[in-house]
């Protein structure tokens, strides 16, 4: 089997839902990273790209009929570079990164471009068509921006709760405190807004031209520096009562729009690129269980990765867990037993944002910039998934290897 590399990743800076990103289409903001990336490698022959694969949870407004395929095409690249949509939700665009290694693995591919992308501004309504024609009664839209939607009865109610009242219940399986996600997301923020003060995200991020607002979007939106544990203690639950509720819109993941890609590649691909390597993917993992604690998926998913790498724990220089909600990520944390320090130490979702499809590739892409930047050899990047589903990749700087 081939050995499978990461040698460039970029993204958009991640914008608020409603906020500058929000009158970019999606199949827009994904040629947007692809132009970017490709930009990134000038001596590339284009034709050499064996696919395009891209991440995007929803499919559902202008990201559908195979947004890998339209980015490609919207960005220039030659019609003959096939390309396909995966949807793992949450882990969208890192299972497009996993496929990708796998194609260059078994030798059917030397380099893909994998990427991901959501617009959760511009995720429609939609109306279900009618059992019967002319129906009396008044019809329903549903709105596709985030969780279930168009629930098929046959599900067990336990299973289709939302991911707020799904986060509330691991919460209290774990018996973790308000207080805790408190101080979690002001950590978010505080370490977002530093790493981006540090020039971290220099080399990560593709700034964008807001349609019709002006100013270039150069960073994340949705990060507060401000933000202290006490600031967000005063802020309201939004899925519970106060008496017995404990997640809030700050330690939270933000809705957000963006784009994410990265190079996928063989040995071979640095001659194609003209550039060497930022990290070996050194294995893989998967897991699903109940619906309802789909926050403590990427506990096993990692596990699985870390044992068929194998590597332990206290192997591990850094981890990206994207923070879908503060009490997910520390159920987590608290599970794999490791130090929080080496969670997220650029900041995470609660402070960046969460784009669907997009984030599975920006935790990817971070993870390979932190071992750069630290001389770590090995580092874990993970996303838990609704509907009960984690997913892990295992990386290796290929500085410290």
């Amino acid at each position: 089997m081939a050995e499978a590399f990461v040698y460039d990743a970029v993204r958009t800076p991640f914008g608020k839902i409603g906020g500058a990103l929000s009158g970019h289409r999606s199949d827009d903001l994904a040629a947007h990273v692809v132009r970017t990336l490709v930009g990134r490698a000038p001596g590339l022959d284009a034709a050499a790209i064996d696919e395009v694969t891209f991440g995007n949870a929803n499919g559902a407004g202008e990201e559908n009929r195979n947004v890998a395929r339209m980015a490609s095409l919207l960005a220039g690249l030659p019609v003959s570079i096939p390309g396909s949509t995966i949807n793992r939700l949450c882990g969208s665009s890192l299972d497009a990164a996993i496929a990708a290694s796998r194609q260059v693995a078994v030798g059917d591919a030397d380099l893909v471009l994998v990427g991901g992308v959501e617009s959760m501004s511009r995720a429609p309504w939609v109306l279900p068509k009618t059992e019967r024609p002319f129906p009396m009664q008044d019809l329903q839209l549903a709105n596709t921006t985030l969780g279930w939607r168009l629930v098929n009865p046959q599900m067990p109610a336990a299973w289709t709760v939302s991911l707020g009242e799904a986060t509330e219940q691991l919460r209290e399986k774990h018996g973790i405190s308000r207080e805790r996600q408190d101080a979690f997301a002001a950590r978010s923020h505080r370490l977002a807004a530093a790493a981006w003060d540090e020039g971290n995200y220099a080399g990560l991020v593709s700034p964008v031209a807001p349609v019709g607002r002006g100013a270039l979007l150069e960073r994340d939106e949705t990060i507060r520096p401000e933000s202290t544990p006490e600031s967000l203690a005063g802020l309201r639950t939004v899925f519970r009562g106060a008496e017995d509720g404990t997640v809030t819109a700050g330690n939270a993941s933000p809705m957000s729009d963006g784009a994410s890609a990265a190079w996928i590649g063989s040995e071979h691909a640095a001659t194609l690129l003209g550039r060497e390597p930022l990290a070996r993917i050194v294995s893989r993992g998967a897991h699903g269980n109940e619906p309802q604690y789909f926050g403590e998926a990427p506990v096993e998913a990692a596990n699985r990765a870390l044992a068929r790498a194998g590597l332990s724990w206290n192997q591990i220089d850094a981890v990206e867990l994207n923070e879908a909600f503060a009490a997910q990520a520390l159920a987590c944390v608290d599970a794999w037993g490791i130090d929080e320090e080496s969670v997220n130490a650029w900041g995470g979702a609660i402070a960046i944002g969460h784009p669907l499809g997009a984030s599975g590739l920006r935790v990817l892409g971070t993870l390979a910039a932190r071992l750069k930047a630290s001389g770590g050899r090995y580092g874990v990047a993970s996303l838990c998934i609704g509907v009960g589903q984690g997913l892990a990749v295992v990386l290796e700087n290929t500085d410290a290897a």
